[in-house]
């Protein structure tokens, strides 16, 4: 497997703005931060969640973030290919998907989403298992955004255990 130091493709803005995977899969540009891209790349789902989550129904917005799970899957795996790494640093579409997901179901407060954007990042850098198993087993499109999925999986089970503590 290529490493991130054996990149054959370096991604920068000129990257990101040929191809409309490139852009989507690096978080609008979000990836492109030399320090902490997944970080950043889930900052951006606040913005997001707070332009469509009024806009939806929360049946819209829950099939809105399965097409955009699928769209990541492709997104992902392009610019993934494109790099020569799988599952590069800046590829941040899969942070911002899932952080999306952990949102729909943080309850109301800055200090929930502040919790739940803590936990998130928690889970997706520590990788507990099965996250662990999948990271490295799981390649592709389909790897890069499962993982994501199972730590929106653990930060929300830790939400809801902490609300059931609180509440």
């Amino acid at each position: 497997m290529t490493t991130s130091a054996e990149l054959q493709i370096k991604p920068d803005w000129k990257f990101l703005m040929s191809h409309p995977a490139h852009f989507l899969s690096f978080g609008f540009g979000s990836g492109l931060a030399r320090k902490a891209p997944g970080t950043w790349g889930t900052l951006v789902a606040f913005p997001m969640y707070a332009y469509l989550a009024p806009r939806l129904s929360d049946m819209m917005f829950l099939l809105l973030l399965i097409w955009a799970f699928a769209l990541g899957i492709w997104v992902c795996d392009k610019t993934g290919k494109a790099l020569g790494v799988a599952d590069y640093s800046g590829i941040v579409w899969d942070e911002i998907v899932a952080f999306m997901l952990v949102l729909f179901f943080t309850p109301p407060g800055w200090a929930w989403s502040l919790l739940a954007f803590a936990l998130f990042r928690f889970f997706d850098i520590i990788k507990p298992q099965p996250i662990k198993y999948f990271d490295s087993h799981w390649h592709g499109g389909l790897g890069v955004m499962f993982d994501d999925l199972l730590a929106a999986g653990y930060a929300l089970l830790c939400l809801a255990l902490i609300k059931s503590v609180i509440l």
